[in-house]
């Protein structure tokens, strides 16, 4: 650090994403992150009250910027039929899970536990995504290809219903040769119920 460049936040969810990548969740201290950015831990606690509000900033942006944005482009979608955007949606969700568990561990381990530690923070990126379920319902209605009725409530039971595909929690199953056979059977199951 630079007397010219003053820390910001943004400097230090970037620093705190290297090392938390490189170390992983549990290893990764609030002293690691001020070392790699040449400050003092009390430095970060300016910014950050605490290990948790760190880790939980950290997981809300890379939720943000690896989910809920390119999941939102693909709802926003304007050609093809409802069923084939929901279809692609809930696959380009599932795809990217599996991707970040296999490719990016130590996030998805911070994710998966942040999960379980920052309810508000998940229950507000479940919202978003519900509401990007309901988009494509809500389409799927206008162009008569499913059922009308309370688009919000049936989102929520699609996003709820296809958990296990997508949840951290779940992770270890998708390792399931038969995985993507399950994943079929309860989109057939689901298709039925919206048409």
């Amino acid at each position: 650090m630079t007397a010219e460049a003053p820390l910001t936040r943004e400097m230090i969810l970037n620093a705190a994403e290297q090392v938390l990548r490189r170390y992983g969740p549990e290893k990764t201290s609030v002293v690691d992150i001020a070392k790699f950015l040449q400050v003092s831990h009390g430095t970060l606690y300016r910014h950050f009250p605490s290990k948790a509000a760190l880790r939980e900033a950290v997981t809300e942006r890379w939720l943000y910027n690896s989910i809920l944005l390119p999941l939102q482009a693909e709802a926003e979608k304007q050609e093809g039929s409802a069923e084939v955007r929901l279809r692609l949606w809930v696959e380009t969700l599932i795809s990217k899970k599996r991707t970040y568990a296999a490719e990016e561990p130590e996030m998805f381990a911070m994710y998966a536990a942040v999960t379980i530690e920052a309810e508000e923070l998940i229950k507000v990126h479940v919202n978003g995504l519900v509401r990007q379920i309901e988009s494509i319902l809500e389409y799927g209605v206008e162009t008569k290809e499913f059922q009308s009725g309370n688009a919000a409530n049936k989102a929520r039971a699609f996003f709820l219903a296809t958990s296990t595909f997508h949840h951290p929690a779940h992770a270890p199953e998708w390792k399931n040769p038969e995985i993507d056979k399950e994943f079929d059977a309860v989109w057939q199951l689901l298709l039925s119920g919206l048409r």
